[in-house]
């Protein structure tokens, strides 16, 4: 990408804020209500699901390192699944991430940044809120790809500090501590084994969802063949030990039945560490640092939608870059698409359409290591996954039995998924046949 003679490429250090803001966002901010209402109460129950979900994560990172090492082009899940299987796989996998997978996310971040900012003023109605951040963010990231990387990397820092300032003060400085243990009892156990707790490690996963960010930008990533994996698996690591710390304090600080059916926990912990005016101060920071996951996303996103526009010239539009590389078209796009999801559906639908779709494309990813391998066994692979081949198989694993509970227990919002990958692929016929004709 070049700007007035000189390329743009992203340094491992801006690679691993955009792995964490993606990551570090709405889910652990408004997840654990869900999990205690839906009766996952036993502390040590939760904790490991947490735990559960960044060991998840991190198989998943481990994996889209090798595939990324050996297939480095931008787009993600859609580049991997074109190359490994079928175009028609890589579009229908592009088709849900141009209007889902990050479209959705980007409104449900949006979304709980206006319920969190609302407890700070409550004059605006929260989903207007959200809009003008997405159009702002959207204005940033339309500028260019050195002055997008920057704005990430600032708010991303400010994302860490203030969240690592929130597990120090509720240790140290809340009035009042719950009387909680993390040691298993046969309560955790039985817990574990239901299909609460199956359907919460929904949440989790979407909480970790973005371990996967720097494999959407590989091309505009510098020495991505050792950047990408390094970015993924570091990345990972830190967003897990805050996740671990941080819920731990939400349930250290507030009682759980406070806790539970609440899309502001972060918000309700803060009012119990620093008071009413306190809670109100940090549920204002909150909203803040969800603009770097807000940033993240915009910036990424774009990336799948761009190389789906090359390579198919009936939707060839969507590929048209600004001079100085930026995909400004996708980024309108995916935007768009954005402000009607926030304006049209429910948070709580919205998420569980979203994870069981995105389970669908990992597991078909996280598979593929077994399929290169098998078809390219002597090729030269900058990096191996770690584990093999027992790492790929613990995450599809865990999806197989995700998804099973997820289809009896939300049989509507995951017939929609699968309506949605119906479509994606008519819509592929489609394109395609309009594509060989120009």
């Amino acid at each position: 990408m070049k700007n007035n003679g000189t390329i743009q490429k992203i340094g491992l250090l801006t690679a691993i804020s955009y792995v964490i803001a993606n990551m570090v966002g709405t889910g652990v901010f408004t997840s654990l209500g869900f999990q205690l209402a839906g009766g996952v109460t036993d502390v040590a129950a939760i904790m490991i699901l947490w735990l559960m979900g960044g060991v998840i994560a991190f198989t998943g990172a481990q994996v889209y390192g090798e595939l990324g090492s050996v297939m480095p082009r931008s787009g993600g899940e859609y580049h991997f699944l074109s190359e490994l299987y079928h175009p028609a796989f890589g579009f229908m996998s592009g088709f849900f991430s141009m209007f889902v997978g990050f479209a959705a996310p980007i409104a449900l971040a949006a979304m709980a940044l206006g319920i969190y900012f609302s407890n700070v003023y409550s004059g605006i109605d929260p989903k207007y809120i959200a809009a003008a951040v997405i159009v702002l963010i959207t204005v940033v990231h339309s500028t260019g790809v050195r002055s997008g990387g920057a704005f990430q990397l600032v708010f991303t820092i400010i994302k860490l500090v203030l969240i690592v300032g929130f597990i120090i003060a509720g240790f140290f400085f809340a009035p009042e501590h719950q009387n909680i243990s993390v040691i298993p009892t046969a309560t955790t156990w039985e817990q574990i084994l239901s299909a609460g707790f199956a359907v919460s490690l929904i949440y989790v996963y979407y909480s970790y969802s973005g371990w996967n960010a720097s494999a959407y930008f590989v091309s505009e990533m510098k020495n991505p063949l050792k950047n990408l994996p390094r970015s993924l698996i570091i990345g990972t690591f830190i967003v897990t030990v805050l996740y671990l710390l941080l819920n731990f304090v939400f349930i250290y600080v507030t009682p759980l039945a406070n806790l539970s059916g609440q899309l502001d926990v972060g918000a309700v912990a803060a009012t119990d560490i620093f008071g009413h005016q306190g809670g109100i101060i940090m549920s204002g920071l909150i909203s803040l640092l969800l603009i770097s996951t807000i940033s993240s996303m915009v910036f990424a996103g774009p990336r799948v939608i761009q190389v789906i526009g090359e390579d198919y010239p009936a939707l060839g539009f969507m590929s048209k870059k600004r001079p100085n590389g930026v995909p400004l078209i996708a980024i309108l796009v995916q935007s768009a698409i954005s402000l009607t999801l926030l304006f049209t559906s429910t948070f709580e639908a919205l998420l569980t359409y979203l994870g069981f779709v995105m389970n669908i494309f990992a597991f078909m990813t996280i598979l593929g290591v077994f399929v290169h391998r098998r078809k390219h066994p002597d090729m030269e692979r900058p990096y191996k996954t770690k584990g093999y081949p027992v790492v790929p198989v613990i995450f599809m694993l865990f999806v197989i039995w995700n998804v099973f509970y997820l289809f009896k227990e939300k049989t509507a919002e995951t017939l929609i998924g699968l309506g949605t990958l119906a479509v994606s692929l008519l819509v592929y016929f489609i394109v395609n046949t309009l594509s060989k004709k120009k």
